[in-house]
């Protein structure tokens, strides 16, 4: 209940994604005890992201008894180039109408009446993967998040490394040279073939050459805008040909692409996250570790695989973790 030492060290945490905003607030032993989702804004720019952030908090402490000002804290997992220090998130390509930086940190601060720290989305996924979920056996993790790009954390030594700020950006390693237009502008990056960005637009191009395909009249029966990670799902169900073809075209993607990750770090285990990977679950987490086989210099000791153990609230949750820096 309000003002019991549970909640006075309560923290929110929110994850934004390219399709959605997930939101959750956390006790003193990060157990959840609300949570929303809210899709993202597909315009308006940032003001318009930052509104849906704060709904979405509110609404989650609303449903853990709380008012957002209660909160010790809040985090924010965002894609983009994120300056922590400042609060500012620049370049969140994956998020329509976000250009140059915006200081995210200070506008959800001054509507929510608490702390706010912003983090990458990726890292702090991975972290909490690392702590809560299915990396805690392991002392060396690389967290791949499949949604609407393809992002990466690492964890090398029981530690997250960011190297000068941008390690893990596996979506932007190259699978193919001179391969096909990614959306950070240029060819043949992972996230060309495996992000959900990426694979709608083809689906579109192929869609309007005539090739059949139910991906957008399940869309619209889902009363949805994009091609989410439910609608890819029930498209495979149905064995819609074209879906099939561009999902097992990033699963080839992802393979050769972690697979060059594990060449280089030699890590202990891989976590697939994000919608499409909790979405597909387990059995495609299996397929993508069939895939890195061929690719794997010491192929007799593959890295464990996981799907993410803490599943669409992986985010939100690390998120929350970040908050703890609010309290001190």
């Amino acid at each position: 209940m309000p003002g019991s030492s549970s909640t006075r060290v309560a923290r929110g945490g929110i994850d934004l994604g390219g399709t959605k905003i997930e939101a959750v607030v956390v006790d003193g032993r990060n157990t959840v005890i609300g949570s929303a989702r809210r899709p993202t804004p597909t315009e308006g720019g940032p003001p318009a992201v930052a509104a849906e952030l704060v709904a979405a908090l509110a609404r989650a402490a609303g449903a853990a008894g709380l008012e957002t000002s209660q909160l010790a804290g809040a985090g924010v997992g965002s894609p983009g180039i994120v300056d922590s220090a400042a609060g500012t998130v620049a370049s969140a390509g994956n998020l329509p109408g976000w250009e140059g930086s915006f200081a995210l940190g200070p506008a959800l601060a001054s509507e929510l009446g608490t702390a706010v720290i912003i983090g990458n989305d990726v890292t702090v996924a991975t972290e909490a993967e690392f702590k809560l979920g299915s990396g805690r056996p392991y002392r060396s993790l690389l967290g791949v998040f499949w949604g609407t790009g393809v992002g990466g954390g690492l964890i090398l030594g029981g530690k997250a490394w960011l190297g000068r700020g941008a390690a893990g950006e596996i979506g932007h390693t190259v699978v193919k040279i001179g391969g096909a237009r990614c959306p950070c502008g240029r060819s043949g990056c992972l996230e060309a073939y495996a992000g959900r960005g990426s694979m709608e637009a083809r689906a579109r191009r192929q869609a309007d050459q005539g090739r059949r395909t139910d991906l957008f009249k399940l869309m619209k029966e889902r009363k949805r805008t994009r091609l989410t990670s439910g609608v890819w799902a029930k498209a495979i169900e149905r064995e819609d040909k074209l879906a099939i073809e561009i999902v097992d075209t990033a699963l080839d993607a992802l393979g050769a692409g972690v697979a060059s990750a594990i060449n280089l770090l030699d890590i202990e285990a891989v976590v697939i996250g994000g919608g499409l990977g909790v979405r597909f679950g387990q059995p495609y987490a299996d397929r993508i570790a069939a895939r890195m086989q061929p690719h794997l210099f010491i192929d007799e000791r593959p890295p464990a695989v996981h799907v993410a153990g803490l599943g669409d609230l992986g985010g939100a949750i690390g998120a929350a973790l970040l908050a703890r820096r609010a309290v001190g």
